[in-house]
């Protein structure tokens, strides 16, 4: 048996005796940070429905096909596949989504193309923005995210162009 499937039991063990050692009522640590957690859920399912609705209707609608052809041209002067255009239009909303595109195009290209290791690497440099300020802003009850939406979608796409730029650089087309 490998030693990596006892880390998280060991964990798990380990924090008990630390806080049986200082006193603390595990069970009653346990089940109020259960409920917490509970709570935190009621809040920001509402905008998790909202959140994969929108991205399921955008790929259903053929909007996301239409957008990866209206980009093609300026991404292949940046020197990015346009294949990978859907992960662009995915990413900021949904990390499963964008994962399961980068899945099919590795399928597709294979994990070692040029594609592959593009898709690969912009799956690595970017964030599911959408989705995360919806959970974060959600959870802490912020309605107003001001500077927060441009700021990180700024910051998504530097990182899909230094993606396509870094496989470019480091494994050539």
């Amino acid at each position: 048996m490998d030693i990596s499937s006892f880390v998280v039991p060991v964990l798990l063990a380990g924090t008990a005796l630390f806080a049986l050692s200082r006193k603390v009522d595990v069970y009653s640590a346990l089940t109020a940070g259960a409920g917490e957690g509970l709570s935190v859920m009621v809040k920001i399912f509402p905008a998790l429905v909202a959140l994969l609705s929108a991205v399921y209707m955008f790929r259903a609608s053929g909007a996301m096909d239409f957008l990866t052809r209206l980009l093609a041209p300026a991404l292949e002067k940046l020197g990015i596949p346009p294949e990978t255009a859907a992960i662009l239009l995915i990413r900021p909303l949904s990390g499963s989504g964008a994962l399961a595109v980068g899945s099919e195009l590795m399928a597709q290209y294979g994990a070692d193309s040029y594609i592959g290791r593009t898709a690969a690497v912009m799956l690595g440099c970017t964030e599911t923005t959408f989705y995360t300020i919806a959970v974060y802003f959600g959870a802490a009850g912020i309605h107003r995210t001001r500077y927060t939406i441009p700021a990180a979608l700024t910051a998504d796409i530097t990182g899909f162009v230094a993606a396509a730029l870094a496989v470019r650089l480091f494994f050539g087309t």
